[in-house]
């Protein structure tokens, strides 16, 4: 197996190198619950559905709104996008896992129970994963157990959840894509309002982001390794929160968590990232979890669910 190369652009302080090992991750064996169908949508009083992606080998997961077939791929969640670690000590990274689209390599036996659809999966170097998502009457609340068994300590481990929206959400140019300041709402990009107007392809490919624990960059505009610009918002949110609005105005998706470095979105594919980071020494489990509202109402509902259940995430 070949290693690449790539950077992380939710990563406070030093720039890390990160390497990975292309190839399936092992599988831990498992027994599965209600295998029979395992695929099919969960679904809650307000009638939003909750399936597995099975086009993709890697762990996609689908929210369906209402009245919506379930081929629909308004709300689509990479579970995660990747994972990513740091050994103590050291400055590099390594992810452990990538999301690769299609079919490819292993895919994970999903189980099904409670109104939650989870999968276990060995990672490498000692650390095993279980994820779960479980479908609530708002949306749905992401989980990440892992467990530490080797007897190497990790400064850093990452696993960002990715969803990302098309259709009614989709939000090129982040006009309807909104973080929440103290002073109150904000458009997510309004520091760059030249990003309404410029073709697309001067504005295409970025990245916007908004401290909320890190210190705000000095730079406004940043050119990494990738060649990609990096917007950073002069001043920070606060809390780790970030919606976006429905083209017709009927629905707010929004996500959250108890704490991150930072929020941040790619226009292109309008993703909403508020990941915490934590850290695991040998022997130890952590938890990470976060929240995706999917609600018929404002952004001050969004708002309101928010700062009522984000002490309720780990």
């Amino acid at each position: 197996m070949k290693p690449g190369r790539c950077r992380v652009a939710g990563l406070c302080g030093a720039i890390l190198t990160i390497w990975w090992a292309v190839g399936p991750s092992p599988t831990r064996a498992q027994t599965t619950v209600g295998s029979a169908d395992v695929h099919l949508p969960i679904q809650n009083a307000a009638g939003l559905r909750l399936l597995v992606a099975t086009d993709h080998t890697s762990p996609v997961l689908r929210v369906i709104l209402p009245g919506r077939p379930t081929s629909d791929r308004s709300i689509e969640i990479l579970f995660p996008e990747h994972v990513t670690v740091v050994k103590q000590g050291q400055r590099s990274a390594r992810q452990l896992y990538l999301f690769r689209p299609g079919e490819r390599g292993d895919r994970p036996l999903w189980r099904r129970s409670d109104g939650s659809l989870e999968y276990e999966r060995d990672l490498g170097d000692g650390v095993h994963l279980l994820a779960r998502a479980t479908l609530e009457g708002d949306g749905v609340r992401f989980r990440y157990e892992l467990t530490n068994e080797s007897p190497v300590a990790y400064d850093m481990i990452y696993a960002p959840t990715d969803p990302r929206l098309t259709s009614i959400f989709h939000d090129v140019r982040l006009e309807r894509t909104y973080v929440h300041h103290a002073d109150g709402f904000d458009l997510l990009a309004s520091e760059t309002p030249r990003r309404l107007t410029i073709p697309l392809d001067q504005w295409l490919p970025a990245r916007y982001l908004v401290s909320f624990t890190w210190p705000v960059p000095a730079q406004r505009i940043e050119r990494r390794d990738d060649g990609i610009p990096y917007y950073n918002k002069s001043r920070a949110v606060d809390m780790p929160f970030i919606a976006t609005v429905s083209t017709d105005k009927a629905w707010v998706i929004a996500s959250f968590a108890r704490t991150a470095g930072n929020v941040w979105s790619n226009p292109e594919l309008t993703c909403q990232h508020v990941d915490p980071q934590t850290s695991l020494s040998p022997g130890q489990r952590a938890t990470i979890e976060l929240k995706l509202l999917v609600i018929r109402g404002s952004l001050d509902d969004a708002l309101e669910r928010a700062i009522r259940q984000r002490q309720s995430l780990k």
